[in-house]
């Protein structure tokens, strides 16, 4: 079939296998730009592996490293009638660079909040590849079924504390907007902190420990995102913000628990991008949008795979990395440092409609967001029928 993007909202209801593919090799060709990576683990388990962050961590670990990676996602394949999902296109052109390249890798696709895709991790890992020495948490969900009782948990985007009012942007309108969120009561912050805190990645480590299936020193990660003044009231000081505040409580239980084996537990920092989860949060389209302008003039801009590959090569192949004050592997400075956050604040203080699209990146958020699916690569003829039934 032809595919051309039909976005709904602050999502892409389709996909472009060829697109995917392009962006996957993308990145694959800028790791290998940078040279191989000394220390890197060989034995590397992606829990969310297919878009985003979790990605650029596999391609990292294995076209910089040459480690072996088992993946885990939650995609729906392609059908007669409709693509498959951008992360499925992702995993299928991953796997085929992976084997052309000799590279041990393989993906399970299936509910990764489960007992059941957790044994079939472990199932694999002792039949493929044997004990990990670094479990990459990347997971983005909006509901989570726990799997001891069965309740779903759903996770909200709301302030905590008291009402918020700011700009956005409504990328479905082409509007700029004052949005009123109003505070989370105490339910929807801990049906929250369910979803998007530390007891998934806990009980991921707690199962692997208990199979024997942690190399000694094994390091472990889950990513977040931080912000500063402008969006704290919806990440730091937000329902999200007491989620990830739980990662830092999650990684502290997790060296404890898993101390015999020396296990490394950190959250990573990183910074702002364009993702199918931050497209979806009130008030980062447009703070992107401005950060791209600001960071693309100073020369610090990165997108998903640069910020891995440096975050390997700084952080994650030491022995003992250099943390912050909260003991977090720290990757957004460029960011979040005061000057840049000026510029940025100064930005955002006079945009209104009639100039936004001057002061801002627009263009540059609106590329990154048809990239996630395939969409908006060059070279890639979206004129041409495309054959959409591909399987890993």
């Amino acid at each position: 079939m032809i595919v051309k993007p039909k976005i709904r909202g602050f999502i892409c209801t389709n996909a472009h296998p060829i697109g995917c593919a392009t962006s996957v090799q993308q990145q694959i060709d800028y790791v290998q730009a940078q040279g191989a990576l000394n220390n890197t683990p060989k034995n590397v388990l992606v829990i969310g592996s297919s878009t985003g962050y979790g990605l650029a961590s596999r391609i990292t670990a294995a076209f910089a490293g040459g480690a072996n990676t088992l993946g885990v996602c939650f995609e729906k394949p392609p059908t007669e009638r409709k693509t498959g999902t951008a992360g499925w296109y992702n995993t299928a052109g991953f796997h085929a660079k992976a084997s052309e390249a000799g590279l041990y890798a393989k993906t399970l696709n299936g509910d990764a909040f489960s007992k059941e895709l957790k044994q079939q991790v472990i199932d694999t890992l002792k039949a493929d590849m044997g004990k990990v020495d670094l479990v990459i948490y990347s997971l983005a969900s909006p509901r989570r079924t726990d799997p001891e009782t069965g309740e779903v948990y759903k996770s909200t985007l709301k302030p905590v504390g008291q009402a918020y009012t700011t700009k956005t942007y409504d990328t479905d309108k082409n509007i700029i907007h004052e949005i009123a969120l109003d505070p989370a009561n105490e339910d929807e912050i801990q049906q929250t902190i369910k979803v998007m805190g530390g007891e998934d990645w806990e009980l991921w480590l707690e199962a692997l420990g208990k199979a024997d299936l942690l190399a000694d020193n094994c390091k472990t990660t889950a990513y977040t995102y931080v912000g500063k003044e402008l969006t704290w009231p919806i990440y730091g000081q937000a329902t999200i913000g007491k989620a990830k505040e739980d990662l830092d409580r999650a990684a502290a239980a997790i060296v404890k628990t898993q101390a015999a084996k020396n296990v490394q537990a950190y959250v990573s920092s990183l910074k702002a991008l364009v993702t199918q989860a931050s497209s979806a949060i009130p008030v980062m389209p447009l703070y992107i949008s401005l950060i791209y302008k600001v960071m693309k003039e100073e020369g610090t801009h990165q997108g998903c795979i640069e910020q891995i590959y440096d975050l390997f090569t700084d952080k994650l192949t030491q022995a003992h990395p250099e943390v912050d004050e909260l003991g977090r592997l720290y990757m957004n400075t460029k960011e979040t440092n005061d000057v840049t956050q000026a510029k940025i604040k100064a930005l955002w203080d006079q945009v209104t409609q009639e100039n936004f699209h001057e002061l801002s990146d627009y263009a540059g958020y609106h590329h990154e967001f048809l990239r996630l699916f395939g969409f908006d690569m060059a070279g890639v003829d979206y004129d041409a029928e495309v054959e959409t039934l591909i399987d890993w």
